[in-house]
């Protein structure tokens, strides 16, 4: 992180030090999900540095990891308003747009749809290279209607594009548009070619777990869902979120408490799988197997890391009545 120069040479060395520390333990806040932590270290930073944009970003990122959308807005705005070039921000004030929508009523979420657009689309447009942004660019184009600017000849092209950049995520767009068009043979076909031209990476698997599960194909799910487990861990929110899905279909509860104590216990945890929700969802799984007690345990620790956690306070409830 590099800061503007606006004060004597004392004071310039002193907030840089300060702002060191701060960019060093905000990400790593977020990374081990201690996002109450995270929330009062970054307002900390943002009130010595209220154009610190990496700060806004940031806390705009801890806000979205408990679904509190209308903060999490606010402070991607401000991080885009602060610094309008950066692609990043543009990418995550899109996706937080995107999440209020669905919470949103039908006109409020036609035009905050538009605006999810149009922020994907400046990211693309500052950083091409940016796969992510043209990732989540294909999927809004494959889900939205044409009124607000989807459309799968759009999504096509993204994954034209994406080819180069990431086969194994352009290969992922083509899958989905297969099913768009009803067509699962074609669609496992490319889900399965991401795979390959993955080397077999854990997401790739988890992908081709979702398309299973989509399908009914419960085996097969569980049997990509343990490829995705067992891969080399280069990304290692495949573990909670191939956990959740398992616990959502009803299936192999104890595979699930598996992964999530598994992730828990690990040095890889990371902000795409915050720590909190891995003990909710663990408290879910141990509820659904009887153990109402280790349930409860679970549910605490998120509220530890967490307070406003909304499911797991309405999970601890439950227990308690």
């Amino acid at each position: 992180m590099h800061w503007s120069i606006k004060t004597i040479f004392l004071l310039l060395l002193a907030a840089g030090a300060s702002a060191a520390t701060a960019d060093d333990s905000a990400p790593a806040l977020l990374a081990a999900g201690r996002v109450d932590d995270a929330i009062t270290t970054l307002r900390g930073r943002i009130g010595a540095m209220p154009n610190d944009a990496a700060a806004h970003n940031l806390l705009c990122r801890a806000y979205f990891s408990i679904g509190d959308w209308n903060r999490s807005v606010s402070a991607c705005e401000q991080a885009v308003s602060l610094d309008p070039q950066n692609s990043r921000y543009h990418l995550w004030l899109g996706r937080v747009y995107g999440e209020k929508a669905d919470s949103s009523s039908f006109f409020s979420a036609a035009g905050l749809a538009k605006k999810v657009r149009a922020e994907f689309e400046q990211a693309v447009q500052l950083d091409p290279d940016n796969v992510d942004a043209r990732t989540d660019l294909a999927e809004f184009y494959l889900e939205a209607p044409g009124i607000v600017g989807g459309g799968q000849d759009k999504a096509r092209a993204q994954a034209q594009t994406l080819a180069r950049l990431d086969p194994a995520k352009a290969h992922w767009v083509k899958g989905r548009l297969a099913e768009k068009r009803k067509d699962p043979v074609e669609a496992e076909k490319e889900y399965r070619a991401a795979v390959e031209a993955s080397h077999g990476s854990p997401l790739t698997w988890f992908n081709l777990a979702l398309f299973y599960r989509h399908g009914q194909r419960w085996d097969e799910m569980e049997e990509a869902i343990r490829h995705a487990s067992s891969a080399p861990l280069s990304r290692p929110e495949v573990l909670m979120e191939s956990a959740d899905v398992l616990i959502r279909s009803g299936r192999n509860f104890p595979l699930a408490i598996e992964l999530l104590r598994r992730y828990l216990a690990s040095n890889s945890t990371v902000e795409e799988a915050p720590t909190f929700k891995a003990h909710y969802l663990l408290g879910t799984a141990l509820e659904k197997q009887g153990d109402q007690q280790g349930a409860a345990e679970e549910y605490r620790a998120a509220l530890s890391l967490a307070k406003e956690f909304s499911r797991a306070k309405e999970a601890l409830n439950r227990l308690n009545r």
